[in-house]
Protein backbone atom coordinates (compact mmCIF):
# COMPACT_ATOMS: atom_id res chain seq x y z
CA UNK A 1 0.00 0.00 0.00
CA UNK A 2 1.08 3.65 -0.60
CA UNK A 3 3.59 2.56 -3.23
CA UNK A 4 5.16 -0.23 -1.16
CA UNK A 5 4.77 -3.79 -2.37
CA UNK A 6 6.47 -7.00 -1.18
CA UNK A 7 8.30 -7.29 -4.50
CA UNK A 8 8.61 -3.66 -5.61
CA UNK A 9 8.96 0.02 -4.81
CA UNK A 10 7.08 2.81 -6.61
CA UNK A 11 8.94 4.98 -9.13
CA UNK A 12 7.87 8.63 -9.28
CA UNK A 13 10.41 10.25 -11.61
CA UNK A 14 9.09 8.74 -14.86
CA UNK A 15 9.11 10.64 -18.15
CA UNK A 16 5.55 11.98 -18.78
CA UNK A 17 5.29 10.32 -22.19
CA UNK A 18 6.25 6.99 -20.64
CA UNK A 19 4.05 7.55 -17.58
CA UNK A 20 0.94 8.09 -19.73
CA UNK A 21 1.29 4.76 -21.60
CA UNK A 22 -0.42 2.60 -18.90
CA UNK A 23 -3.50 4.82 -19.28
CA UNK A 24 -3.49 4.30 -23.05
CA UNK A 25 -2.73 0.57 -22.69
CA UNK A 26 -4.06 -0.43 -19.25
CA UNK A 27 -3.42 -4.17 -19.58
CA UNK A 28 -0.24 -6.08 -20.39
CA UNK A 29 -1.95 -7.81 -23.31
CA UNK A 30 -2.57 -4.33 -24.82
CA UNK A 31 1.15 -3.57 -24.74
CA UNK A 32 2.72 -6.81 -25.95
CA UNK A 33 5.55 -6.55 -28.46
CA UNK A 34 7.17 -9.58 -30.07
CA UNK A 35 10.85 -9.95 -30.85
CA UNK A 36 12.99 -12.68 -32.38
CA UNK A 37 16.55 -13.42 -31.35
CA UNK A 38 18.79 -16.00 -33.02
CA UNK A 39 21.53 -16.95 -30.59
CA UNK A 40 24.66 -18.43 -32.16
CA UNK A 41 24.44 -22.12 -31.29
CA UNK A 42 28.07 -23.16 -31.81
CA UNK A 43 29.76 -20.96 -29.14
CA UNK A 44 27.08 -21.95 -26.64
CA UNK A 45 27.55 -25.64 -27.44
CA UNK A 46 31.35 -25.33 -27.16
CA UNK A 47 30.97 -23.66 -23.76
CA UNK A 48 28.58 -26.38 -22.55
CA UNK A 49 30.99 -29.10 -23.77
CA UNK A 50 33.96 -27.37 -22.12
CA UNK A 51 32.17 -27.13 -18.76
CA UNK A 52 31.01 -30.75 -19.08
CA UNK A 53 34.65 -31.83 -19.31
CA UNK A 54 35.26 -29.88 -16.11
CA UNK A 55 32.42 -31.74 -14.40
CA UNK A 56 29.70 -29.06 -14.72
CA UNK A 57 26.51 -30.04 -16.56
CA UNK A 58 24.92 -26.86 -17.93
CA UNK A 59 21.86 -26.63 -20.18
CA UNK A 60 20.89 -24.05 -22.78
CA UNK A 61 17.99 -22.85 -20.62
CA UNK A 62 20.36 -22.31 -17.70
CA UNK A 63 22.63 -20.28 -19.97
CA UNK A 64 19.73 -18.08 -21.07
CA UNK A 65 18.59 -17.53 -17.49
CA UNK A 66 22.17 -16.79 -16.37
CA UNK A 67 22.53 -14.28 -19.21
CA UNK A 68 19.32 -12.58 -18.07
CA UNK A 69 20.51 -12.46 -14.45
CA UNK A 70 23.79 -10.88 -15.57
CA UNK A 71 21.91 -8.37 -17.76
CA UNK A 72 19.77 -7.27 -14.80
CA UNK A 73 22.90 -6.85 -12.68
CA UNK A 74 24.15 -4.36 -15.28
CA UNK A 75 20.81 -2.73 -16.20
CA UNK A 76 18.50 -3.03 -13.16
CA UNK A 77 15.97 -0.71 -14.85
CA UNK A 78 15.01 -3.67 -17.04
CA UNK A 79 13.60 -5.38 -13.95
CA UNK A 80 10.56 -3.12 -13.63
CA UNK A 81 6.84 -3.74 -13.79
CA UNK A 82 3.55 -1.84 -13.95
CA UNK A 83 0.64 -2.40 -11.58
CA UNK A 84 -2.54 -0.31 -11.51
CA UNK A 85 -0.93 2.13 -14.00
CA UNK A 86 1.99 2.76 -11.62
CA UNK A 87 5.65 1.98 -12.27
CA UNK A 88 7.68 -0.10 -9.82
CA UNK A 89 11.30 -1.13 -9.42
CA UNK A 90 11.31 -4.84 -8.64
CA UNK A 91 13.18 -5.59 -5.41
CA UNK A 92 13.77 -9.24 -6.28
CA UNK A 93 15.05 -11.16 -9.28
CA UNK A 94 12.86 -14.17 -10.03
CA UNK A 95 12.41 -16.48 -13.02
CA UNK A 96 9.40 -18.76 -13.52
CA UNK A 97 9.10 -21.76 -15.83
CA UNK A 98 7.05 -24.91 -16.29
CA UNK A 99 8.37 -28.35 -15.36
CA UNK A 100 6.98 -31.50 -16.95
CA UNK A 101 6.58 -34.29 -14.43
CA UNK A 102 5.62 -37.96 -14.95
CA UNK A 103 2.17 -39.31 -14.12
CA UNK A 104 0.72 -42.78 -13.66
CA UNK A 105 -0.96 -42.76 -17.09
CA UNK A 106 2.26 -41.78 -18.85
CA UNK A 107 1.04 -38.31 -19.86
CA UNK A 108 3.39 -35.57 -18.57
CA UNK A 109 1.76 -32.99 -16.28
CA UNK A 110 2.76 -29.34 -16.08
CA UNK A 111 3.97 -27.88 -12.81
CA UNK A 112 4.79 -24.16 -12.67
CA UNK A 113 7.75 -23.19 -10.48
CA UNK A 114 9.69 -20.04 -9.61
CA UNK A 115 13.36 -19.51 -8.72
CA UNK A 116 14.85 -16.44 -7.08
CA UNK A 117 18.36 -15.27 -7.91
CA UNK A 118 20.84 -12.68 -6.77
CA UNK A 119 22.24 -10.32 -9.44
CA UNK A 120 25.76 -11.45 -8.44
CA UNK A 121 25.00 -15.15 -9.12
CA UNK A 122 27.42 -16.95 -11.44
CA UNK A 123 26.42 -19.42 -14.13
CA UNK A 124 27.18 -22.27 -11.72
CA UNK A 125 24.95 -20.84 -8.98
CA UNK A 126 22.16 -20.27 -11.50
CA UNK A 127 22.55 -23.81 -12.83
CA UNK A 128 22.46 -25.36 -9.35
CA UNK A 129 19.30 -23.47 -8.33
CA UNK A 130 17.50 -24.31 -11.58
CA UNK A 131 18.38 -28.02 -11.29
CA UNK A 132 17.25 -28.11 -7.66
CA UNK A 133 13.93 -26.46 -8.52
CA UNK A 134 13.32 -28.79 -11.48
CA UNK A 135 13.99 -31.82 -9.29
CA UNK A 136 11.51 -30.57 -6.69
CA UNK A 137 8.94 -29.70 -9.36
CA UNK A 138 9.08 -33.18 -10.87
CA UNK A 139 8.16 -34.94 -7.64
CA UNK A 140 4.83 -36.62 -8.27
CA UNK A 141 3.85 -36.40 -4.59
CA UNK A 142 4.33 -32.64 -4.27
CA UNK A 143 1.89 -30.41 -6.18
CA UNK A 144 2.83 -26.77 -6.58
CA UNK A 145 0.77 -24.08 -4.87
CA UNK A 146 -0.72 -23.11 -8.25
CA UNK A 147 -1.97 -26.66 -8.88
CA UNK A 148 -3.32 -27.06 -5.35
CA UNK A 149 -5.12 -23.71 -5.48
CA UNK A 150 -6.61 -24.31 -8.93
CA UNK A 151 -7.77 -27.82 -7.99
CA UNK A 152 -9.49 -26.51 -4.86
CA UNK A 153 -11.21 -23.58 -6.57
CA UNK A 154 -12.54 -25.64 -9.47
CA UNK A 155 -14.46 -27.91 -7.10
CA UNK A 156 -16.89 -25.11 -6.19
CA UNK A 157 -19.04 -23.40 -8.88
CA UNK A 158 -18.47 -19.63 -9.23
CA UNK A 159 -15.63 -19.72 -6.69
CA UNK A 160 -12.82 -19.30 -9.27
CA UNK A 161 -14.33 -16.04 -10.57
CA UNK A 162 -14.80 -14.68 -7.06
CA UNK A 163 -11.30 -15.56 -5.85
CA UNK A 164 -9.60 -14.21 -9.00
CA UNK A 165 -11.54 -10.93 -8.72
CA UNK A 166 -10.53 -10.58 -5.07
CA UNK A 167 -6.91 -11.46 -5.86
CA UNK A 168 -6.79 -8.87 -8.66
CA UNK A 169 -8.27 -6.23 -6.35
CA UNK A 170 -5.69 -6.93 -3.64
CA UNK A 171 -2.88 -6.98 -6.20
CA UNK A 172 -3.90 -3.66 -7.76
CA UNK A 173 -4.00 -2.05 -4.30
CA UNK A 174 -0.63 -3.41 -3.12
CA UNK A 175 -2.30 -5.78 -0.65
CA UNK A 176 -1.56 -9.15 -2.24
CA UNK A 177 -0.14 -11.56 0.40
CA UNK A 178 3.62 -12.09 0.11
CA UNK A 179 3.34 -15.83 0.90
CA UNK A 180 0.90 -16.35 -1.98
CA UNK A 181 2.99 -14.16 -4.26
CA UNK A 182 6.07 -16.31 -3.58
CA UNK A 183 4.15 -19.52 -4.16
CA UNK A 184 2.56 -18.57 -7.51
CA UNK A 185 4.58 -18.09 -10.73
CA UNK A 186 2.84 -14.93 -11.98
CA UNK A 187 4.77 -12.31 -9.99
CA UNK A 188 8.17 -12.74 -11.59
CA UNK A 189 10.85 -10.87 -13.50
CA UNK A 190 10.92 -13.35 -16.38
CA UNK A 191 8.85 -16.33 -17.49
CA UNK A 192 10.69 -18.92 -19.61
CA UNK A 193 9.29 -21.77 -21.67
CA UNK A 194 11.56 -24.39 -23.21
CA UNK A 195 9.81 -25.50 -26.40
CA UNK A 196 12.92 -27.48 -27.38
CA UNK A 197 12.02 -29.99 -24.66
CA UNK A 198 9.04 -31.11 -26.78
CA UNK A 199 10.77 -30.70 -30.15
CA UNK A 200 9.13 -27.40 -31.14
CA UNK A 201 10.56 -24.16 -32.40
CA UNK A 202 10.12 -20.86 -30.54
CA UNK A 203 6.70 -19.34 -29.96
CA UNK A 204 5.67 -15.85 -28.94
CA UNK A 205 3.89 -16.48 -25.69
CA UNK A 206 1.32 -14.09 -24.25
CA UNK A 207 2.13 -12.16 -21.06
CA UNK A 208 -0.29 -12.83 -18.23
CA UNK A 209 -2.50 -9.94 -17.12
CA UNK A 210 -2.69 -11.60 -13.71
CA UNK A 211 0.45 -10.87 -11.70
CA UNK A 212 3.16 -8.57 -13.02
CA UNK A 213 5.40 -10.49 -15.42
CA UNK A 214 6.80 -8.07 -17.99
CA UNK A 215 8.93 -10.45 -20.08
CA UNK A 216 8.47 -13.91 -21.59
CA UNK A 217 11.22 -15.96 -23.29
CA UNK A 218 10.56 -19.01 -25.46
CA UNK A 219 13.47 -21.22 -26.49
CA UNK A 220 13.08 -23.48 -29.54
CA UNK A 221 15.03 -26.36 -31.03
CA UNK A 222 18.33 -25.47 -32.80
CA UNK A 223 17.94 -24.73 -36.50
CA UNK A 224 20.20 -24.31 -39.51
CA UNK A 225 19.85 -21.04 -41.40
CA UNK A 226 21.65 -18.85 -43.91
CA UNK A 227 22.85 -15.64 -42.29
CA UNK A 228 25.09 -12.73 -43.37
CA UNK A 229 28.34 -12.14 -41.48
CA UNK A 230 29.89 -8.76 -40.61
CA UNK A 231 31.15 -8.43 -44.22
CA UNK A 232 27.74 -9.17 -45.69
CA UNK A 233 28.74 -12.62 -46.92
CA UNK A 234 26.15 -15.38 -46.52
CA UNK A 235 27.11 -18.47 -44.55
CA UNK A 236 25.17 -21.39 -43.14
CA UNK A 237 24.99 -21.36 -39.35
CA UNK A 238 23.21 -23.18 -36.55
CA UNK A 239 21.12 -20.92 -34.37
CA UNK A 240 19.17 -21.26 -31.15
CA UNK A 241 15.85 -19.48 -31.82
CA UNK A 242 14.41 -17.43 -28.97
CA UNK A 243 10.99 -15.78 -29.06
CA UNK A 244 10.57 -12.77 -26.78
CA UNK A 245 7.33 -11.11 -25.67
CA UNK A 246 7.72 -7.88 -23.72
CA UNK A 247 5.49 -5.30 -22.08
CA UNK A 248 6.51 -2.24 -24.11
CA UNK A 249 5.26 0.22 -21.52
Amino acid sequence: MFGFRPEGRRIHDVDPIVAITPYLMPQRCDAQVFLSHDADYEPLMRYIAEKAREGHKITFMELIIAAYVRAISQVPEANRFIMNRKFYNRTELAVSFVVLRPTEDGQPEENAVKVKFDPSDTIFEVSARVKETIEEGRRTDDDSAAIKLASTLLKVPLLPNLVVHIANFLDHHDLFPKALMDALPFHTSLFVTNMASIGMTRVYHHIYNFGNTSLFFSMGTPQRSNQPDMKGEISRKCILPIGITADER
